[in-house]
């Protein structure tokens, strides 16, 4: 259960390929009971390098902002406005994907492992997958004044790492959100444009010494 990203594409070439990457549907049953994830939802900062199967990669990501509503495309996370303006970026050892939510897919947007750049810890190199929340102010509107704007974004930022950190402790995985990030290092090598900000970073993987 361990073949992680490199597994994921049907045609045996790893993620070599330019096309979007299928996620498995999600696992929308079973799960700890609410109240339990609170009580275990805590950050932790050690992490096993074991990849995460395919399913709990899938799982994690439609947990943290899929569309839990495919009549409106709405997701598990709430947005001012309905803007949607936070991207999910999943940093692997195999390079960094964009998750589409209502494709529910991955689409590679760098190669190589820059996941040391998604924090200034060093676990945060070898955590299995290191997700990064951008703000796409594209897609923020103009009648909002800026510190408003940037209010917002940030909160819709935190919905979406809440729900990582409650479908972490539902999962058994180990989670920490992160603010301490080189945010103008990690653009660049995102190859984000003027309009994009990293907000937040969050490391997830299975807890070191679980086996």
């Amino acid at each position: 259960m361990g073949a992680g990203l490199l597994m994921m594409s049907m045609t045996g070439s790893g993620l070599a390929h330019a096309g979007p990457i299928k996620l498995p549907p999600p696992e929308m049953a079973g799960g700890m009971p609410l109240m339990q994830a609170l009580k275990a939802r805590h950050s932790a900062r050690e992490f096993s390098s074991e990849a995460l199967p395919q399913q709990v990669l899938s799982n994690l990501l439609w947990a943290a902002n899929g569309v839990n509503r495919p009549d409106s495309g709405k997701r598990t996370a709430p947005s001012a406005r309905d803007w949607r303006e936070i991207d999910v970026l999943v940093a692997t050892a195999e390079g960094v994907f964009r998750y589409d939510p209502p494709a529910h897919t991955l689409t590679r947007v760098v190669d190589g492992d820059l996941r040391g750049l998604t924090g200034m810890q060093d676990f945060v190199a070898t955590a299995p997958v290191n997700l990064v929340y951008v703000a796409d102010h594209d897609r923020v509107s103009e009648d909002a004044d800026a510190d408003r704007r940037a209010r917002f974004v940030a909160a819709d930022a935190g919905f979406i790492a809440q729900n990582v950190y409650l479908f972490c402790a539902s999962a058994g995985l180990a989670t920490v959100v992160r603010g301490l990030v080189d945010r103008e290092a990690l653009a660049k090598a995102l190859k984000l444009g003027a309009n994009q900000q990293v907000i937040l970073a969050q490391s997830v993987g299975y807890p070191a010494g679980r086996h």
